[in-house]
């Protein structure tokens, strides 16, 4: 039977702590997966739900886009992917009783783990001016109130369409189409704060935003670099991809601030073998300081040029543009400036160079520890260098591979979900529905925070997701959002969002991956891209948790006839009841969508075409792969003061917290820790189990503080700590952002520790 939600806030402070773990999964991550289903789902519905997650016949797991092999297993989710889904599946609801026994300012004072506890959304809530109450309104209401609001704006650009990775590639279309037949390109998604940097960079060197290489490539590669990411907890199923590479004979350097349990040994639950013994998987160790990965990328680049017949002249000659600039910089590459800033030994760069010399075909994996700094782009290019230099880009078993976070954040991006289109999306979609699309830029995440503060913008649409959590500054992006005319929000569960509102809000409830999706034509099923460009179809098998709720392409269509009327020729009513007829339309708008509704229903779907892994073909404006030759760039930390990235926690996934607890790290009951050297800890006189405010520092001046952390001495890179986000999104100021992808540096946080009053 299922555990009701908790009545009150659990207390965390005084959280206990254990050695760090060294291995992951196992017998452990089973238990915590059948106790956190069991609570949130009981006995039938778990197993009637987690067999049908990422199954050819099922539903598209709502957590990380990680991909599945062909061949399936009966259990195909991880420890945290089922997380995900019992949080969706839960038999837990949140019905208008419970806004009329918790106001707004009672919401407001709760933490994001108990809103997210207490269930599905059921009926559309307004919350109206002057009141401290959410009613509920009728869907024909709700979208008449944003009509009405969008229809007075002065601009179509005072608005602002946000969408959350979780958002199918049919709503997606949907959404952007609704924005640009409006007359704005104001489309900020959830990849602004994560991957943007990855697609930066990769389009100016590949031509194509997108990872190379697919799960084949990984089990075929002889090494398989893992920079910045932390899979173990973020993207569990990619630890048997990389244990089948181990067994096929590949090696694996993890490059990581942080030791991490799963990139130690992975005890894979499939197997008799794997649960009682695992795997090794990390060969070679580069704890490395926060930001230094593009110095030890350049310091590789020169080593190789160095090493006679290292460089795969051929490839460099037929496939390469500006070689002789790239190779110039990197032969400046000092020693001992890349030892200062990566705080790494000599023996071990130079084994790392052993170790990439005697391998034919290498893969870089990275995520938001590469992503997430000032100078994130240049250290992906210097990675894209790293590739070309030997010809690991469009050769089997090699290649980038930027590991995407949520389950559909790319395939939202192929469907037009950006602030800043291609010419060529616009022409297409333009032809296509006989529209005019602006061609202007619209705002990011980042810039729509700025405008909602500025008053440039005035309506905040959200599809999915928990922006005010999500996004940096808090107190700055909270503030924003109360300037706000209107906000709404399409959500399957309560969050921060919701209580943090504009001058008047609507929650529109929507079906999730795991709920049946009926319309006039019959069932529907939508679909998704995973992190290695394959598309394929998500069909839930449960009864919607509520008989109001709407999916999201129908919220999106019936929004875009109340706000266009009759002057849209857009079929939208049309595209509600079928969204067979949304894919043919994106199979005429998308390249690599042709045929679109008759490719998907093949079982687990197909993969979309890609220029560089293909054919070595690269799209850019040189029409070759480009070297770059960027300055080399790491944090300067002045004395007394410690670097900060924020990171999740195993109990979390993005901004929905799960439980309490960090297993793999020791922590449990309580969210509140701040990870630090013990040689940092001892200079800087703070105590293992006291407690401190962190106060991160800024060129702009102004405090920005986190009181009351609980001191953990832990293995970090000297100079380096860590402590969970969102709770620590208040020290990292709007304006620290990465060049060119302006993505929140959230893994670069100048910081001092000052003693709590909580001590």
């Amino acid at each position: 039977m299922a555990a009701k939600p908790p009545a009150g806030d659990p207390v965390q402070d005084a959280p206990q702590v254990a050695a760090p773990q060294h291995a992951a999964a196992g017998l452990p991550a089973i238990a915590h997966t059948l106790r956190i289903a069991q609570q949130q789902m009981g006995t039938v519905r778990t197993a009637r739900t987690l067999l049908k997650v990422n199954q050819k016949d099922g539903f598209d797991c709502p957590g990380c886009a990680w991909p599945e092999e062909d061949k399936r297993h009966t259990a195909e989710f991880c420890e945290n992917g089922a997380k995900a889904v019992a949080e969706e599946a839960t038999v837990r609801r949140v019905t208008p009783a419970f806004f009329a026994a918790h106001p707004v300012s009672d919401l407001t004072q709760r933490s994001g783990y108990w809103l997210g506890q207490q269930g599905r959304l059921t009926e559309p809530m307004f919350l109206d001016e002057g009141s401290d109450q959410y009613r509920p309104v009728t869907w024909e209401h709700a979208f008449d109130l944003v009509a009405a609001e969008l229809k007075a704006l002065d601009s179509p650009d005072e608005a602002v369409f946000y969408t959350s990775g979780r958002t199918s590639n049919e709503a997606a279309f949907l959404l952007q189409l609704l924005a640009r037949e409006f007359g704005t390109n104001n489309l900020p998604d959830c990849s602004n704060m994560c991957h943007e940097s990855s697609g930066s960079a990769l389009t100016e060197t590949i031509g194509i935003g997108k990872g190379s290489v697919s799960l084949e490539d990984l089990h075929q590669a002889d090494l398989i670099i893992v920079a910045g990411q932390n899979p173990g907890t973020n993207h569990p199923r990619m630890l048997t991809a990389l244990e089948k590479a181990k067994h096929a004979g590949a090696r694996i350097i993890s490059v990581n601030p942080l030791p991490e349990a799963g990139l130690e040994r992975f005890k894979n639950p499939q197997t008799p073998q794997g649960m009682l013994k695992g795997t090794a998987l990390t060969d070679l160790f580069l704890q490395i300081r926060l930001g230094g990965d593009q110095a030890l990328f350049r310091l590789l680049n020169k080593l190789i040029l160095e090493t006679e017949g290292a460089v795969d002249e051929l490839f460099v000659r037929e496939h390469t543009h500006g070689y002789e600039e790239f190779a110039t910089a990197a032969r400046s590459a000092d020693w001992a400036q890349t030892l200062a800033a990566t705080g790494l030994e000599r023996a071990d760069i130079e084994r790392a160079l052993r170790m990439v010399l005697a391998s034919k075909r290498v893969i870089v994996c990275w995520a938001m520890g590469l992503t997430q700094h000032k100078h994130s782009v240049p250290t992906i290019r210097e990675v894209v260098n790293f590739l070309l230099l030997r010809g690991n880009i469009g050769r089997t078993g090699a290649g980038v591979c930027p590991v995407r976070g949520h389950s559909n954040v790319q395939g939202d991006r192929t469907m037009g979900i950006f602030e800043r289109p291609s010419g060529a999306f616009l022409d297409a979609l333009d032809k296509e529905f006989g529209i005019t699309s602006p061609r202007h830029h619209g705002y990011d995440v980042v810039r729509a925070v700025q405008a909602l503060r500025d008053g440039d913008a005035k309506v905040f649409f959200a599809m999915g997701g928990n922006f005010v959590a999500a996004t940096p500054d808090t107190h700055v992006t909270e503030a924003a959002m109360r300037k706000a005319r209107l906000t709404v929000h399409v959500s399957t569960k309560l969050n921060r969002s919701h209580v943090v509102t504009g001058t008047r809000a609507l929650i529109l409830p929507t079906l999730g991956r795991t709920d049946k999706d009926v319309q006039r034509s019959g069932k529907q099923f939508v679909t998704v891209e995973d992190s290695m460009s394959m598309v394929h179809a998500s069909r839930g098998n449960l009864p919607p948790a509520s008989p109001h709720l709407l999916s999201e392409p129908a919220i999106v269509a019936r929004l875009a006839r109340a706000v266009l009327g009759k002057e849209s020729a857009t079929p939208w009513e049309e595209f509600e009841a079928d969204y067979a007829t949304i894919r043919d339309r994106i199979s005429r708008v998308v390249p690599g969508f042709e045929d679109f509704n008759a490719r998907v229903a093949a079982p687990g779907g197909f993969t979309l075409p890609h220029g560089p892994r293909d054919e070595r073909r690269f799209p850019t404006a040189t029409g070759k792969a480009n070297f770059t030759a960027a300055p080399v760039e790491h944090p300067e930390l002045p004395a007394g003061r410690l670097l900060l990235q924020t990171l999740r926690s195993h109990d979390q996934y993005n901004t929905t917290i799960y439980g309490l607890d960090d297993r793999y790290r020791g922590i449990k009951d309580g969210r509140r820790v701040v990870l630090v050297n013990p040689q940092d800890a001892q200079e800087l006189g703070l105590a293992d189990g006291s407690y401190t405010d962190l106060v991160s520092e800024w060129k702009d001046g102004v405090e920005r503080r986190a009181p009351g952390f609980r001191v953990v001495h832990y293995p970090t890179a000297r100079g380096c700590a860590a402590a969970y986000y969102p709770e620590t999104n208040v020290l990292v100021p709007l304006d620290a952002t990465a060049d060119t992808s302006n993505t929140p540096a959230s893994k670069s946080v100048v910081v001092r520790l000052e003693q709590s009053p909580t001590n």
